[in-house]
């Protein structure tokens, strides 16, 4: 397939490229020139996708890290670093604001364009980490060694490729293929479409493990890529095995299809508050929302929190025979966050089952029938049961039961949840939101699954 008219679509142009790597080039100058002012030993450096030549046209953010010595006090890291990232973003008009990762950075709004100041330690191979971002500049010197010049569009379109099929982004929201893994993919593979031609025959734990380093059985991952630059790390850690599954499907559908150029372009969603009830209507499905508050905290530990929540909530429904279907969450990542749940029911009988002990163990049935009394109990299949009033007809009044201070211990709530859930939450019903596209869009995707994997 030729992939020139993809290319020209999402790489960047000659002048978009030449104004990045003009602004990427002026803050280094900058902090280069602070640092030497202010005598502090520290090296900066631009990393990330902008530095390797694999950013997509329109998405050029900069990531410049301020490199210490290994024997700087980590509060003094922490300081110095902040103190260097608001000087820059002061220099330059920015509009700066912190951010937390294993530690403090700052993000600065400079002109178009985003930057990221992150203070590190200056390591010269995994055994030196001292934390996670230590080994980002490892990465940048590896990709920029290893990946050919013509290898640059092949990463360019699995990006793209990755990001219309829905697997693109190692952040927790998507769970899916973090950009240095895109590289090491094509370093591995050569080209775009034999990464996927190789992918579709992936199994559950595969390996790749460029420098042969042989540390893989360390990790039970279902994607595991040794690290070059860190025997002990896997790069496909923060890839979630549904994520994994869609690319394979996705790389399996499109070597498949006759249509191969729809790929790389978005999918076609209708997203109105309308079409979206209508189809719960139709699926003939109970549909329960619940939003409450979001606590300010960061995203990477919202969203985590988020999924484990809802999770919970839809495992206690399942188990209380609401029949759930489907579940999900979504969030503005401001101020509100709602849960939605699709079931097959919302409402049961008023009567329910207490299954005692088989019938062939006398003595506990003795002691069941003596509780219960024996006008209350019958046997089913080879257990003595009690029929007994359900102390939750619905599922409403079972999640208002569960989000108590008494009850809340039962499930497995985020941490930094609980309070915002007990004190702000409240059931909606989808005709009263007034939501962004967004959100609607988010009820498609439980409406319709597995969309952006075929075309």
């Amino acid at each position: 397939m030729d992939f020139n008219s993809i290319l020209n679509e999402i790489k960047p142009t000659e002048s978009e490229n030449k104004e990045i790597q003009d602004m990427s080039r002026d803050i280094l100058d900058y902090l280069t020139f602070e640092c030497e002012k202010r005598n502090v030993d520290a090296e900066i450096f631009l990393v990330g996708s902008v530095s390797k030549g694999t950013y997509l046209k329109g998405k050029s953010d900069i990531d410049v890290f301020i490199s210490f010595p290994l024997d700087t006090p980590v509060e003094e890291l922490k300081e110095t670093g902040l103190i260097l990232g608001y000087a820059c973003s002061d220099h330059f008009d920015g509009e700066a604001g912190e951010h937390y990762a294993s530690h403090p950075y700052i993000t600065s709004k400079i002109d178009k364009f985003e930057v990221d100041f992150v203070p590190c330690y200056r390591i010269r191979d995994g055994s030196e980490l001292k934390s996670a971002v230590d080994r980002t500049i490892l990465h940048t010197n590896y990709i920029k060694k290893h990946l050919q010049e013509y290898q640059k569009d092949e990463v360019l379109l699995l990006k793209r490729f990755m990001d219309m099929t829905g697997t693109y982004g190692s952040e927790f929201k998507v769970g899916g293929f973090a950009g240095y893994l895109c590289e090491l993919l094509i370093i591995k593979y050569g080209t775009f479409e034999n990464t996927l031609n190789e992918a579709s025959n992936w199994r559950y734990g595969h390996v790749i493990d460029l420098e042969n380093y042989g540390t893989s059985k360390m990790f039970k991952d279902p994607l595991v890529v040794i690290d070059p630059t860190d025997k002990n790390r896997n790069v496909g850690a923060a890839l979630r095995l549904d994520k994994m599954a869609e690319f394979i499907q996705s790389a399996r559908n499109y070597l498949n299809s006759d249509n191969k150029l729809a790929y790389f372009y978005p999918i076609e969603k209708n997203i109105s508050k309308d079409y979206v009830i209508k189809s719960f209507d139709e699926r003939g499905s109970d549909v329960i929302a619940l939003q409450f508050r979001i606590p300010e905290i960061p995203l990477d530990t919202l969203h985590p929190q988020l999924m484990k929540t809802v999770g919970s909530i839809a495992e206690r429904l399942d188990g209380n025979g609401f029949n759930v279907f489907n579940y999900g969450y979504w969030t503005d990542e401001e101020s509100v966050a709602i849960f939605v749940f699709e079931m097959a029911n919302a409402v049961l009988n008023k009567v329910d089952i207490n299954k005692g002990p088989k019938i062939f163990i006398k003595k506990a049935c003795k002691q069941f029938i003596d509780a219960h009394g024996i006008e209350n109990c019958f046997v089913q299949d080879d257990y003595l049961v009690q029929a007994i009033e359900r102390k939750h007809d619905t599922a409403e009044g079972f999640i208002d039961d569960l989000l108590t201070e008494k009850n809340i211990t039962k499930i497995k709530v985020g941490k930094n949840l609980t309070e915002s859930i007990l004190d702000s939450y409240s059931f909606c019903e989808l005709e009263d939101l007034v939501l962004s596209d967004d959100f609607w869009s988010f009820c498609d995707d439980l409406i319709v699954p597995g969309q952006y994997i075929r075309r």
